[in-house]
């Protein structure tokens, strides 16, 4: 047995139950809300790694399969990211948010109560922020997270594998394209939560700027946009300390390969500014998707 590489052995099966186990209970013992998850999270990865375990090698093979696998890792990166913005964002909030929201029975709609002739009541209310609640469209909005995937991917691996520095084989593109569908999915969800948990909490200042004749585009930018670039803080953090606090994936994937330690680090070089790439464009735009209103949420209950 190689000595560079883990053993598939029934040991390592128990290291995993008990990481995952006490993954799980240091999240229900500090009631943080996901120690399901994090059970459900860890039983996926197993399975999924080992059905891509038992594929990958047919799928390398050929580069329209390896076309083929891209799309599948996009299709499912929009996918999770689009129930992350519209959907687990209210289960987290402690509201029973539904990827699929049923439309709303006829009904007569909830009036204010009436008042004198000329008063506030009898005039029309000011629209709301981006994001809120529009009967039967939650789940089309999240499929919105499909635009800025693929808005910073698709240049980023153009650049990469367009200049040769990463061999059109699958063997090279699959991972890389992995590494950049997995950073544009992470900053997707990060930013377009936050944008909207932004516009919900900090109405005031939405009206406040909508008051000063901002565009209703403008006003939710405004109060989003510096929230939202939080979701750059992990890949900067990453590459500002990479080889000094962190020996990303890529790099240990290059050396474990046989190429030297120089070759491993302008790959793994390559991979964190491309990502860097990757999540500044992916942010920008969810963030202007927020702002137009493309990304809803099902309906937060209040008291009437």
């Amino acid at each position: 047995m190689d000595g560079n590489t883990i053993p598939v052995t029934p040991l390592l099966g128990a290291v995993l139950a008990v990481l995952a186990l006490l993954a799980a209970a240091v999240a229900a013992l500090g009631r943080l809300g996901v120690a399901r998850r994090v059970l459900t999270a860890s039983v996926r990865a197993a399975i999924q790694l080992g059905v891509v375990s038992l594929v990958i090698a047919a799928v390398l093979r050929s580069l329209w399969l390896t076309a083929a696998f891209v799309a599948l890792m996009y299709g499912i990166a929009t996918v999770t990211s689009a129930r992350r913005i519209t959907h687990d964002a209210t289960r987290a909030a402690g509201r029973p948010g539904r990827w699929r929201v049923r439309r709303r029975r006829a009904s007569a709609p909830v009036l204010p109560a009436p008042g004198p002739a000329g008063s506030p009541t009898d005039k029309p209310a000011r629209p709301g922020p981006p994001g809120q609640h529009v009967p039967g469209r939650v789940e089309r909005s999240g499929l919105w997270a499909a635009v800025p995937i693929a808005s910073g991917l698709l240049p980023a691996l153009a650049i990469v594998l367009g200049s040769g520095l990463v061999p059109l084989k699958g063997i090279s593109v699959v991972p890389v394209a992995g590494i950049l569908i997995g950073g544009a999915m992470t900053a997707t969800s990060l930013s377009g939560r936050r944008a909207l948990d932004e516009l919900a909490t900090r109405r005031g200042e939405y009206e406040a700027a909508l008051a000063i004749g901002l565009t209703r585009r403008d006003a939710a930018l405004e109060v989003c946009r510096p929230s939202a670039a939080q979701a750059l803080v992990p890949a900067l953090d990453q590459t500002r300390t990479v080889g000094l606090v962190t020996l990303p994936g890529a790099f240990v994937g290059v050396l474990l390969g046989g190429a030297s330690p120089v070759a491993a680090g302008a790959a793994q070089l390559l991979v964190l500014v491309a990502l860097l790439a990757v999540e500044c464009i992916a942010v920008l735009v969810a963030v202007e998707l927020v702002a137009a209103g493309r990304f809803r949420r099902p309906e937060t209950p209040t008291t009437r």
